[in-house]
């Protein structure tokens, strides 16, 4: 039973229509307003029909009406292959094993991370109280898994995918977000091999990095301007 975004034996109803959906993503995409889980007070069991209280089970056919239940955010998932835990301080529930597990919560950044990135990420205040620089989805409470870039900001991570197949560079803030090694030494390379004309060798440019964001003064080619 369910939807295309939640298994789960029940619907909920909207506080403000009194209208029945199986999730509120299948309520926004129907109605003119967004709807309030935490507002939600009745659920009806798919398998009985029963309407009643929000709860973990039907109180008429004692079916459990969802695998995870959160009582907070009138969250119901009956994906027993999902692992979901409830932040305090995010205020929603999160997809993982849990704090102190395989998340914890940054403070600065004001959302759950990975525990692997813990010492090595760049805090930026509230990074994820943002729409995704590519699909333009809000993301902090966006149900699709999102990524921190080696500067700090955050995308999708299937947009971050995407993304990577065309640049190197973070779509906020143009600093590479992956290691470029290589492919600056090749192009160091290439504009050995291909020097300016005569007329233009002693040509500079004033360049603002990318990377470290200092203003300095470099030869001039066509193919780039080192920092």
């Amino acid at each position: 039973l369910g939807c295309q975004h939640y298994k789960r034996n029940v619907k909920l109803q909207c506080a403000d229509c009194a209208r029945w959906y199986t999730c509120r993503f299948c309520h926004d995409e129907r109605e003119d307003h967004a709807l309030n889980r935490r507002k939600t007070k009745n659920m009806l069991c798919m398998v009985c029909s029963f309407p009643q209280p929000a709860g973990a089970q039907c109180q008429q056919c004692n079916t459990t009406a969802a695998y995870y239940y959160c009582e907070i955010c009138k969250l119901w998932d009956d994906d027993n292959e999902k692992s979901i835990y409830h932040c305090d301080d995010c205020g929603i529930c999160r997809v993982g094993q849990g704090l102190g597990k395989d998340f914890y919560h940054c403070k600065t950044c004001g959302v759950c991370m990975s525990i692997a990135i813990a010492d090595s990420h760049r805090c930026i205040e509230r990074s994820t109280d943002c729409n995704c620089p590519i699909c333009g989805e809000y993301m902090f409470t966006s149900p699709h898994t999102v990524v921190f870039m080696k500067c700090g900001h955050s995308i999708h991570h299937k947009c971050f995918y995407e993304h990577m197949k065309t640049s190197y560079r973070c779509p906020i803030c143009n600093r590479s977000v992956v290691n470029m090694e290589i492919q600056f030494r090749n192009l160091d390379r290439a504009i050995e091999e291909q020097p300016m004309p005569p007329q233009f060798r002693d040509t500079q440019a004033v360049v603002s990095c990318n990377d470290c964001s200092a203003k300095t003064i470099v030869p001039y080619h066509w193919l780039g301007l080192k920092c």
